[in-house]
């Protein structure tokens, strides 16, 4: 695991980060900070995670060359198919990791949020190989727009809860997680799905995700001759799919690295969730970090067709990595994403979830040269979205 990108003490990138929690969860957060690093960074904690990596998620994943969109676009296009990892994206990379990391910390009882349904079904399915007990906290809206991954979550034996507040989506989940986790402090852990909340997660879960672009790195070396391609491009909402795929390329001043928000309707509507465009400064979830809101510091609630990218923050690397100009930021359209979904599968046979299908968007947008080597994150797959792209079935390109 890369050790140069790494926060303070504090848990601070810069400005961003830190731990701000209530006082009920201080015990927790401090076991947490003081102990992560000891234990992941353990030889038998380390064979056990790359075991099962291996043998039950299926790494590798593969690097594919897409021949079809190479033409089209003019450049080597190569597509990191995360998709194809058990649970169908990049979250079970975390939550196998944070799950043995609670185990060794003695917890009984797992809790997580989920938005797109993705991290809930991962969180589930490595309690279900572990054998603990599990509550996945999820949107009411986003629990009737991704209803296969909630019977999924209830095959592998999750309490499915409904968050009714707010806009009912992946935000309102998170607040819902965290009211449990202060009831329960003592035998729970709660595993966040993205590289936000208090220190340490962001920095542990972007360590269980680097091993996106630790192995984007080795395959280009064989299909390439080289471990740096001139662009990695990922969809961000949290950012922990983002921040798998860029994590050991941060410190290579040739790779650039594209992180795709959720402009939903448009960055000039309402309906949107592009934090970095138009967020501020705030704290969210325990962490400082970007964060649509109102001039009186009020979450203004996000938008975007899809479910896993309507959040109004961002993680707090992401916003430090912004601002020191290590990533370009940009944001397309829910119509710009379905379009490059049904793209995808007609040209190339892959249905890809609606997040990913933000970054393949951004190919458009891009003026490429024939030896340009483009990698994009394709950080899950459709299934759990046929109910939206079933609308567009009769409207597509």
């Amino acid at each position: 695991m890369k050790k140069t990108f790494n926060p303070d003490m504090q848990g601070y990138y810069g400005e961003y980060g830190g731990a701000f929690v209530p006082e009920m969860l201080y015990s927790n957060v401090a076991e947490l900070q003081k102990q992560y690093l000891k234990i992941i960074e353990d030889s038998d904690f380390q064979k056990e995670l790359k075991q099962l990596l291996h043998d039950y998620v299926g790494r590798p994943t593969p690097l594919f060359y897409s021949t079809n969109l190479s033409k089209q676009y003019g450049a080597k296009i190569y597509l990191k198919r995360e998709d194809l990892n058990h649970t169908g994206a990049h979250k079970i990379n975390n939550t196998i990791g944070q799950i043995l990391l609670a185990k060794r910390l003695n917890k009984k009882r797992i809790i997580a949020e989920t938005g797109a349904g993705q991290h809930g079904v991962a969180t589930a399915t490595t309690c279900a190989l572990l054998g603990l007990e599990c509550i996945v906290f999820m949107g009411a809206h986003d629990i009737e727009r991704q209803k296969p991954n909630v019977e999924r979550m209830q095959m592998l034996g999750a309490k499915v809860i409904p968050a009714l507040s707010g806009s009912k989506t992946l935000k309102d989940a998170t607040n819902e997680a965290i009211r449990e986790w202060i009831n329960n402090p003592t035998d729970t852990h709660y595993v966040i799905g993205s590289v936000v909340g208090p220190h340490p997660y962001p920095d542990m879960v972007a360590k269980f995700q680097s091993i996106i672009s630790e192995e984007i790195q080795s395959q280009l070396l064989v299909k390439e001759g080289t471990t740096n391609p001139d662009y990695v491009i990922a969809c961000v909402g949290g950012g922990s799919n983002a921040m798998g795929a860029f994590y050991h390329f941060i410190d290579n001043n040739h790779t650039k690295l594209i992180a795709i928000e959720a402009a939903g309707k448009g960055t000039d509507t309402d309906l949107t969730a592009a934090t970095i465009a138009l967020g501020k400064q705030g704290i969210i979830h325990g962490s400082k970090t970007y964060l649509i809101q109102t001039e009186d510091g009020q979450i203004i609630e996000p938008y975007s067709i899809s479910a896993g990218l309507d959040y109004p923050g961002i993680g707090p690397a992401h916003a430090y990595l912004h601002d020191t100009g290590k990533i370009h930021v940009d944001s397309v359209t829910d119509d710009e994403a379905i379009q490059a979904a049904f793209h995808l599968t007609r040209t190339d046979g892959i249905i890809p979830a609606l997040e990913s299908a933000h970054a393949l968007a951004y190919l458009n947008k891009m003026d490429l040269k024939p030896t340009d080597i483009v990698v994009v994150n394709v950080s899950g797959r459709g299934d759990k979205d046929m109910l939206t792209y079933s609308k567009f079935f009769n409207h597509e390109e």
